[in-house]
């Protein structure tokens, strides 16, 4: 008789453990197509993650999908009207590619336990912010461990080009509820950084790559886990961010053009400093390109 017990025990542990295995399954990641968002995964039965939403179909189709919020990490503005046209609620938490401000954290924490569900995050591209964001809310409220949310990562295409947003997941800090309860109500459209804090954080990555041009190419100086790939990487997103920033489209076409060039010439350095032995002439040549493109546009534009 004990044999028996001991043997039926022995199956329900086996079973509770198989359980336990097709639960973790169920809850993978999977990509999705829906209208024309990009990017697409149902992260778990209440978040999904992907690019931002452009126009009726996108919203259509996450209606459909049961979703009641949508949460932007994006700096553009977010398309709120059309949301609520659909019955979508709209949270607006932007943050940069460089890492997740502690302040962020914590907003993206309060989302997860108090917006109504199922969410749909997004950045503009859905493969880094966004997916860095579903991260976080996934180690505050799906129990996830940081070894899935680093997965999740891989998953979902977010470069390790992002030292920062990778290293916010890695050392994941759950806030502390006396925090959380210190934060403002979280906004439908958030006051987004003006022209000239991009502009100051621009000036900030290109000083850090001149530093790594008198070191070489080899290292950021100061910055010991940052590599001048990763650096090259930021100030071609800032400036793209900044391309697509309300302000820009307000400008002349002169200057949306100058813009432009000062993009591409950061995506070329960006290309040369991330192949396996960067030529350091053209690397040179790159960073000159972008310092004389935005120093053309400061000269004829700068207030």
């Amino acid at each position: 008789m004990q044999r028996f017990r001991d043997a039926l025990q022995r199956l329900v542990v086996i079973g509770l453990i198989l359980l336990s295995l097709s639960a973790l399954a169920a809850e993978e990641p999977k990509p999705l197509h829906a209208g024309n968002l990009h990017n697409m995964f149902a992260v778990t039965p209440r978040i999904y993650s992907g690019s931002v939403p452009e126009g009726e179909t996108d919203f259509v189709a996450l209606a459909k999908l049961g979703v009641k919020t949508v949460i932007s990490v994006d700096g553009a503005r977010p398309d709120i009207e059309a949301a609520k046209k659909h019955g979508l609620a709209y949270v607006h938490l932007p943050f940069g590619y460089d890492g997740i401000p502690t302040n962020r954290v914590a907003d993206l924490a309060l989302a997860m336990k108090n917006v109504a569900g199922p969410v749909y995050v997004h950045c503009h591209h859905g493969k880094h912010r966004g997916p860095a964001a579903v991260a976080i809310m996934c180690l505050v409220g799906e129990g996830w461990t940081t070894t899935q949310a680093e997965a999740w990562l891989r998953t979902a295409g977010t470069a390790n080009d992002y030292a920062g947003l990778n290293r916010d997941v890695r050392g994941f800090v759950s806030p502390t509820a006396s925090f959380l309860a210190s934060r403002p109500p979280l906004p439908e459209v958030a006051k987004t950084s003006s022209l000239t804090d991009a502009m100051v954080s621009i000036d900030e990555h290109s000083d850090r790559l001149t530093a790594a041009q008198k070191a070489a190419w080899k290292e950021v100086p100061g910055l010991p886990d940052v590599r001048p790939s990763q650096e090259a990487v930021l100030l071609w997103e800032q400036l793209r961010e900044l391309g697509r920033h309300h302000d820009t489209a307000g400008r002349p076409e002169d200057y949306r053009k100058r813009m432009t060039d000062s993009e591409a010439a950061a995506a070329a350095l960006r290309d040369e400093l991330k192949k396996p032995t960067p030529d350091a002439i053209r690397a040179d040549e790159g960073l000159k390109k972008v310092g004389q493109s935005c120093t053309a546009c400061h000269k004829k534009f700068r207030n």
